[in-house]
């Protein structure tokens, strides 16, 4: 089960592209959108991730750090980084094969992959919004608008 809204998030440390650590306790003080998904290359992962690229600055002025995470190995996401032009952090979760992804309640080990499981987590490390798609479903990008607009508003 994935984790919930007003639940900390689970901490994780995961190289990036180049192989540094990006380690999510290290990140607070802003928010984090962590957008886990299946396959670096597959159809529905690029136009997700490729709608993302094409939206990066809503999250920008927002101040919200993006970034993406797959059992892919950290090779396989730097040649799909190259070749797409992504401008945020794609993590591997290569090994432990889908530990994090399993810590976040999204790992299917059957299939050795991460879903589609999204979470936005504030400024302290509680995640504020999550969504975890089926196998074959897509994301709405309107919800990530919705999500980071929601973090932005002044409470009531």
């Amino acid at each position: 089960m994935a984790i919930e809204v007003g639940q900390l998030a689970p901490d994780f440390s995961l190289p990036n592209t180049h192989g540094t650590p990006v380690t999510l306790s290290e990140l607070r003080g802003e928010p984090v959108l962590v957008v886990f998904y299946p396959f670096a290359f597959s159809g529905i992962c690029t136009g997700e991730l490729c709608e993302l690229r094409d939206n990066f600055a809503l999250f920008q002025d927002a101040r919200v750090k993006l970034v993406a995470i797959s059992c892919d190995p950290m090779f396989s996401l730097k040649a799909w980084t190259e070749q797409e032009g992504f401008e945020f952090d794609l993590l591997s979760d290569f090994w432990p094969h889908g530990k994090t992804a399993s810590d976040y309640g999204v790992f299917n080990s059957e299939r050795g992959l991460a879903t589609r499981g999204s979470f936005l987590i504030d400024a302290e490390g509680v995640v504020r919004w999550a969504v975890v798609n089926e196998p074959g479903q897509a994301r709405d990008f309107a919800g990530y608008r919705a999500a980071v607009d929601a973090l932005e508003a002044p409470a009531l």
